[in-house]
């Protein structure tokens, strides 16, 4: 970094000097998930200097704070592990929700990775005058709120695809009068016991939601208002994502889409009576077309054919203690679960018209 880059930032900012900065040598990693540990991490073994953000108070909130009780990794730990440091042997080949936090936070540790907690990024724009990004942040202590100023040659976006819940906007949803959450807040059914649940998506997260409410004796109903590939978490005994990856490696993706869906159809036979269709195009080109990622089934289908959890189409609304369907059926409900996914926030503060100056993880 020249000073004299640093005075041209300086000149077109008068009052600079008057907020509180710091001039970071090396990269600024927004997010404490497992990208931005592991982005830090490789960082660390080079000698680069850096600087983790983190609006929460913990690394990995997301798997901390806003995941239910049951969850394991959907797939094989190998291909979950971070770089430099794989998990423990004695992990399970799918580790639950305290065993990836723990490994997280061991990895933290091992690699001295000490994120600036309670920061959250209100603003990171590229200054092309200076060639600087400039990353404005607010950091909470108790009840105080100070605004703080990064500059940084290179920033690093590790948000992950999920930092904000998406909530739809449901005509009567505010009348319905009873329990209504997101997923995010979801943390086990054993409070719905005996009430008649309505999950709203089925995506990992709706069918698992659906499956643990079944399994606490609570009678779910889940919303199905699109189509939606459901493959099993594995074939003959081997990973389906493992398989597909091998596959990948020798023939192109249509012809690995349609592999795979054959096999889906010899292990799970044809879903679409059970009011599952399944989209016109392959899961892993929708994948990296849409980024929809496609159901790994870890139970839902049986307890689906065996009537405990009840398909239903899209809403039309609701009302007191009742929701009607697109199809003109009416249930009675006790509680709603919306498992209706999340979103990105970096449109919501990062200024760029340059792509080739970031790196998204």
């Amino acid at each position: 970094m020249t000073m004299e880059n640093l005075f041209r930032l300086v000149d077109q900012d008068q009052d600079f000097f008057q907020r509180k900065w710091t001039l970071v040598n090396g990269p600024v990693i927004v997010g404490a998930g497992p990208s931005g540990l592991a982005t830090a991490a490789c960082l660390k073994e080079q000698g680069v200097p850096f600087v983790v953000l983190e609006r929460a108070d913990c690394i990995a909130s997301l798997w901390q704070k806003r995941t239910y009780d049951r969850l394991k990794l959907h797939l094989p730990k190998q291909f979950c592990q971070l770089p430099k440091l794989p998990f423990p042997q004695d992990f399970p080949e799918y580790p639950t929700k305290r065993q990836f936090i723990e490994y997280l936070e061991s990895y933290a540790k091992h690699f001295d990775i000490n994120p600036k907690f309670n920061e959250c990024v209100q603003s990171a724009r590229y200054d092309e005058t200076s060639g600087f990004w400039r990353v404005k942040t607010i950091v909470t202590s108790d009840s105080n709120k100070t605004e703080f100023e990064y500059v940084c040659r290179s920033l690093v976006v590790a948000t992950g695809e999920n930092a904000e819940c998406v909530l739809p906007d449901i005509e009567g949803l505010s009348e319905f009068g009873g329990e209504v959450i997101h997923a995010c807040d979801y943390k086990s059914g054993e409070k719905f016991k005996g009430q008649k649940v309505l999950v709203v998506g089925c995506g990992n997260s709706g069918m698992e939601v659906s499956l643990d409410l079944c399994n606490h004796n609570a009678s779910p109903s889940m919303v199905v208002r699109s189509s939606v590939h459901v493959l099993p978490r594995e074939i003959f005994g081997k990973s389906t994502f493992e398989l597909a990856v091998l596959m990948m490696k020798w023939l192109p993706l249509w012809l690995v889409d349609k592999l795979m869906l054959i096999l889906a159809w010899l292990v799970l036979g044809n879903i679409e009576k059970y009011g599952l269709k399944r989209p016109s195009t392959g899961p892993l080109e929708l994948k990296n077309t849409k980024g929809k990622t496609p159901v790994l089934d870890i139970g839902a289908l049986e307890k689906i054919r065996s009537g405990d959890i009840n398909v239903v189409p899209g809403i039309k609304r609701f009302s007191r203690g009742q929701v009607e369907l697109v199809n003109g059926e009416k249930l009675d409900i006790d509680s709603v679960v919306l498992a209706t996914g999340y979103r990105s926030n970096v449109p919501s503060w990062l200024q760029v018209r340059k792509c080739s100056k970031i790196k998204l993880f």
